[in-house]
């Protein structure tokens, strides 16, 4: 692996005007990363890596490269790109193993953090850096979010998110498992206590329906609900996910890993959502695909579509008299997420939008003083990479909103 990612690094030409740089979203300074692995300054360029990018070992596993840093490598229009997530994930993991952060001094200001997925993790450990007393409240048994709970192992490593959680402790951020803010407390009692600002960063939880007959049956699983803990499902040796995305691969994979003979993934258009290499990992798995196809009802015995035809304009037109019936011993729908309402219906002030989103301006502030958001939460369902990415701008619009505080 090492030799591997050192001829990958050597290949990189450190163009001018780094075009791989400019494909990421959250700018990566990727020719002095390399410029520094190759000079044997791993410390330095995982340094450098994680002060721009906390979560960048798990960008370097679960980002779509291919239309991102790797997507935009020069070297990719007449070969092979730069294999820069393999240098960025052998950096990254390499530090976090090694990295102790020093316990910063207290500045005597709290902020509580409302969800410990991708964005949550990342504003606590920029105010924690910067001296704050952070809590997280995170509704699950472990951090993580989505990271742990949405992303299969074979893709993400469960193993790093518990080196993020005891780098949290070192920190001296306080996490709190298992714990609903909307239940026994409420965002009032987080302000009582004395937390001069509260961040929301619970994600999108609450599975789309298709709004077909035959969703509530036995045999029917939503796909955010399976990956959570596929161990306790019996879907049997047959199955369908309905869904293009991430999600909809993501649930077929891992289907296949706990024993099912036989899945098919269903789309309604020609091309899929998901990342191009995941499907591609997910042929390789043994995923069956059939697009074109819209599910008009499920029955017990397995779900009945209707097939779709295409103009040139990618215009569809249903196909009458062609419904068929996938026979299979589940269903499980990947259709998308949205969020649950449990903060928002019981805390006041904070408004959303028609997709029961928090709204915020520009720099995550919400409509309550004091509170901020990001992520999932905010923009629907996006990638890792983009919900770190407008973290950090509302982790510095925090601290400067905390700093603005009169001290008692």
């Amino acid at each position: 692996m090492a030799l591997h990612v050192i001829n990958e690094a050597r290949r990189c030409l450190h163009c001018k005007k780094p075009l791989c740089r400019t494909g990421c979203p959250i700018s990566t300074n990727i020719p002095v990363m390399i410029e520094q692995f190759l000079n044997g300054n791993i410390d330095e360029a995982g340094q450098m890596l994680f002060d721009n990018n906390p979560l960048s070992i798990a960008c370097s596993l679960v980002c779509d490269h291919e239309k991102q840093c790797e997507g935009h490598c020069i070297l990719g229009k007449k070969s092979s790109p730069v294999h820069i997530s393999s240098i960025e994930n052998y950096i990254s993991e390499r530090f976090l193993a090694v990295h102790h952060p020093p316990r910063p001094r207290q500045n005597g200001m709290a902020a509580a953090i409302i969800g410990s997925g991708p964005a949550g993790l990342t504003i606590a450990i920029i105010l924690a850096q910067r001296g704050y007393s952070v809590t997280i409240f995170e509704s699950h048994d472990r951090i993580g979010g989505v990271l742990r709970y949405g992303i299969p192992d074979f893709r993400l490593p469960k193993s790093i998110l518990d080196r993020y959680q005891q780098r949290l402790l070192e920190l001296g951020v306080r996490i709190r498992p298992n714990t609903t803010i909307g239940g026994a407390l409420r965002m009032d009692d987080l302000f009582r206590d004395g937390y001069s600002a509260v961040f929301i960063g619970t994600g999108v939880w609450r599975p789309n329906s298709l709004g077909i007959k035959g969703e509530s049956l036995g045999n029917v699983h939503f796909a955010i609900d399976y990956l959570c803990n596929p161990a306790v499902y019996n879907p049997g040796e047959t199955v369908s996910v309905i869904g293009a995305g991430n999600a909809a691969i993501d649930a077929a994979r891992t289907i296949l890993r706990h024993g099912a003979r036989k899945v098919t993934v269903f789309a309604r258009k020609p091309l899929l959502a998901a990342s191009p290499r995941e499907v591609e990992y997910a042929r390789v798995d043994g995923v069956d695909f059939h697009t074109c196809v819209r599910p008009v009802e499920i029955r017990p015995e397995g779900a009945v579509f209707r097939r779709l035809d295409y103009d040139a304009e990618g215009h569809a037109r249903e196909v009458e008299g062609e419904d068929f019936l996938e026979p299979s011993d589940s269903v499980i729908i990947a259709i998308g997420q949205g969020p649950k309402d449990k903060i928002v219906s019981t805390s006041r002030g904070i408004e959303i939008n028609e997709r029961g989103l928090v709204k915020t301006d520009a720099r995550g502030a919400t409509t309550h003083p004091g509170i901020f958001a990001s992520g999932d939460v905010v923009r629907g369902a996006k990638t890792v990479v983009e919900a770190v990415h407008c973290s950090k701008t509302v982790a510095d619009a925090m601290d400067a909103y905390m700093q603005s505080l009169p001290r008692a």
